[in-house]
């Protein structure tokens, strides 16, 4: 397999990156500019399937069923990074210098054994390739909630035709399988209340909502809660419930969960459809499904629009629109979604049935 390798300058890749997130840019210069990003983008491949085969092979060690998985980063994703601000200061992400365009994953049954593979394997570990960046979220779990082991590396290699890959970054991730359920639950809360909560950046009960949820399942593993969160278990747990309550979390990620299934169903027996409008009775429990097609994005959205109007300020009724390629990226990201979900929602119902 002949893998891609970088075409360009780090001068190059920046501004590539500078005019995807310019406003007055032309078609031309976006198009020019996405040539450079996809073979940026590209180039990660091989170090990043290195990495991958690196960890399934020292995740099996310590867990034989281990789940490992590797992922290019999103385009979408990568220009939201971009623009991203941070404590309120000005986007300063350069492209050249971003550090998880290609990424890998291990999820393990236990925190203990996700810690093992963490220090054993890696931080004690003999990789000759240079460790550039390594966070605990388990010990010190990120303000919003995450808890994770990260590691970023530089690829490193002496080899004739392997050296053109030389400091290329990769990301490794190595979470349990608790912490990767909570993950997968702000993820898919994200796709349909179309807030990027995942950067800590959604409606304020969403975001205390999945931090007191970390917390909980955090003392589940005998682990650091996140901070400014209740200590006092009862305290934590009814917090959560209030939330719970507030925001219908269970209904609705029930009601997402079939949404899903319906919308693979469609897309598999007419392909043509490309948008799903899915409105939820949350009290009756009851979900209508309309498919579009690319060409009926505009109607789609006017549609949208018309029943977000009419349920205005109505808890009891949820409408979202969602594109097929969104639900696609969640499977690729998620692929045990369903038993996932359905994970999240067996401790998150044993939680607020407690107290």
């Amino acid at each position: 397999m002949k893998w891609e390798t970088t075409r360009f300058s780090r001068e190059e890749i920046n501004k590539a990156g500078r005019v995807l997130c310019s406003y007055s840019a032309t078609e031309d210069e976006k198009n020019e500019a996405m040539i450079i990003l996809d073979n940026w983008r590209a180039s990660h491949s091989y170090p990043m399937t290195v990495f991958q085969m690196t960890l399934r092979i020292k995740s099996r060690k310590v867990d034989k069923d281990a789940l490992v998985a590797q992922r290019l980063k999103r385009v979408p994703a990568i220009i939201f990074k971009l623009k991203r601000s941070y404590h309120g200061r000005r986007p300063s992400m350069k492209l050249y210098q971003m550090q998880d365009i290609g990424g890998c994953r291990a999820i393990l049954q236990t925190v203990n054994m996700a810690r093992r593979l963490y220090e054993e394997h890696y931080v004690k570990g003999d990789l000759k390739h240079k460790l550039v960046a390594n966070k605990d979220y388990v010990a010190e779990p990120k303000d919003d909630g995450y808890r994770s082991f990260h590691l970023v590396y530089e690829y490193k290699s002496h080899r004739a035709g392997k050296k053109k890959f030389n400091g290329l970054r990769t990301e490794v991730q190595i979470r349990s399988k608790i912490q990767h359920i909570w993950a997968t639950a702000v993820e898919t809360t994200g796709l349909f209340t179309r807030q990027a909560i995942k950067s800590n950046e959604g409606s304020k009960e969403w975001n205390d909502f999945f931090r007191l949820m970390s917390s909980a399942l955090a003392r589940l593993e005998g682990c650091p809660s996140v901070s400014n969160t209740p200590t006092d278990e009862r305290e934590l747990y009814l917090e959560v419930k209030r939330l719970e309550r507030k925001l219908n979390v269970i209904k609705l990620m029930n009601g997402w969960r079939k949404a899903i299934n319906v919308f693979n169903q469609a897309a598999r027996q007419d392909p043509k459809f490309k948008f799903f409008l899915l409105q939820l009775d949350i009290q009756r429990e009851i979900l209508n499904v309309f498919a579009y097609t690319k060409n009926e994005e505009g109607r789609a959205i006017e549609e949208y629009s018309r029943y977000e109007q009419k349920n205005n300020g109505q808890k009891e009724f949820d409408v979202v629109l969602v594109g097929i390629d969104n639900v696609k990226d969640l499977k690729k990201a998620y692929p045990n979604y369903f038993v996932d979900t359905n994970e999240f929602l067996r401790y998150l119902t044993a939680i607020v049935n407690k107290y």
